[in-house]
């Protein structure tokens, strides 16, 4: 006769995957099962049918059992702690210790059980030897979780690194867009305004989505935590214990959140704010201003690369050069900042001297004509 924690069990296992019930929802016809169970479920059948039943529903998405949920983690609860309570469990029909570990039924039975007819012919291993191997295919499955998790806590660090970022590129671009419409006439302040209010707004839409990219972040990396905890947990238990929730387990272990998206175009376009400014304002003033063809992106420029407050040049001042003959290298830098400008190696066989030439590289402005017709 089967002991009440086994009835118990089967009345709380989901007719579609046999297991306790996880997330339990109902139907009309007051049959209950998983919810990832029956969506999988009409999924394949294409309709929306009972899988005891037959009956149809006529609801996409059914009601949570709550009842049943709640009593479904008491028992899975009540489970564990009887596990743990006692480093021995016996066979509920035999009293017999649980010495063996059926490889067809996956149940750990006691040595009547492996005599007896259910299970004649099956392969049975001793419980630790059993328990060890199939630990050892958790901890496989456990090992891409935590690499995810890693990969995870990599990019919600370039997240928060991004959007400290933002706030000193809004900051910086905020002086500059001031600086440049301090040169203006009085009517243009109304233009200023106007485009700092364009970069607020764009300030305020990155924030907001690196802000619910970092919260998304958090909470999958807060989930994987916790299920990397539980199966920890889980890999500490008792072998007879482990072996019983072992399903649960491996299926716990299963991944299944996507690997996080690496963060593009999140920066502020730095180059929209300030690239031309006097020529786009020009424009509406139907004047004349100097127009700068080439507009240089600090987000994607070299990082040795030094830009000018309006982003387009800078005239060095002077250039050191630096000789090191033992490394047969010859190096260029601003002495200003101590910024590389270039080096390169050579073979030196005979006496060096110093060259300068003097003539400068510049982009010329392009010169424009207006006609107003």
């Amino acid at each position: 006769m089967a002991s009440g924690s086994s009835l118990l069990e089967e009345e709380l296992s989901c007719p579609v995957c046999t297991d306790i019930f996880r997330d339990p929802v109902v139907l009309r016809c007051s049959h209950s099962f998983c919810k990832a169970c029956l969506q999988q479920y009409w999924e394949l059948k294409g309709s929306q049918e009972c899988p005891v039943c037959r009956k149809r529903s006529s609801r996409n998405n059914p009601p949570l059992n709550l009842s049943l949920r709640n009593t479904c983690e008491a028992f899975l609860k009540e489970r564990s702690q009887r596990a743990k309570a006692g480093s021995e469990v016996f066979c509920s029909l035999h009293s017999e210790k649980l010495k063996l570990f059926c490889l067809e039924d996956q149940i750990p039975v006691c040595l009547v059980c492996q005599t007896s007819k259910k299970h004649e012919n099956h392969k049975v291993r001793p419980v630790q030897e059993a328990a060890e191997e199939y630990k050892e295919k958790v901890r496989t499955a456990l090992a891409p979780l935590q690499e995810k998790l890693k990969a995870f806590n990599k990019v919600k660090l370039i997240c928060d690194q991004t959007a400290e970022h933002i706030k000193s590129q809004a900051q910086h671009t905020e002086r500059q867009i001031k600086m440049e419409f301090e040169k203006l006439q009085q009517f243009l302040k109304d233009e200023e305004a106007a485009r700092i209010t364009v970069l607020r707004e764009e300030e305020e839409q990155k924030s907001q989505m690196m802000k619910v990219k970092i919260e998304k972040m958090t909470e999958e990396i807060s989930s994987l935590s916790e299920q990397i905890r539980a199966i920890e947990q889980e890999l500490g238990a008792e072998d007879i214990s482990f072996l019983q929730s072992y399903k649960d387990t491996q299926n716990r272990a299963q991944c299944t959140l996507a690997d996080p998206e690496k963060v593009s175009g999140a920066l502020i376009d730095v180059a929209k704010h300030l690239g031309n400014l006097k020529y786009r304002v020009w424009e509406k003033m139907l004047g004349t201003v100097q127009y700068t063809p080439v507009t240089l992106d600090p987000n994607t420029a070299d990082p040795r690369f030094t830009l000018s407050e309006d982003l387009t040049r800078r005239k060095l001042q002077r250039v050191r050069v630096q000789l090191d003959w033992d490394r047969r290298e010859v190096s260029f830098s601003d002495p200003s900042n101590n910024t590389p400008l270039y080096t390169f190696k050579h073979s030196f066989t005979e006496k060096v001297f110093p060259f300068f030439c003097t003539v400068s590289l510049q982009i010329c402005p392009l010169k424009v004509s207006v006609r107003v017709e």
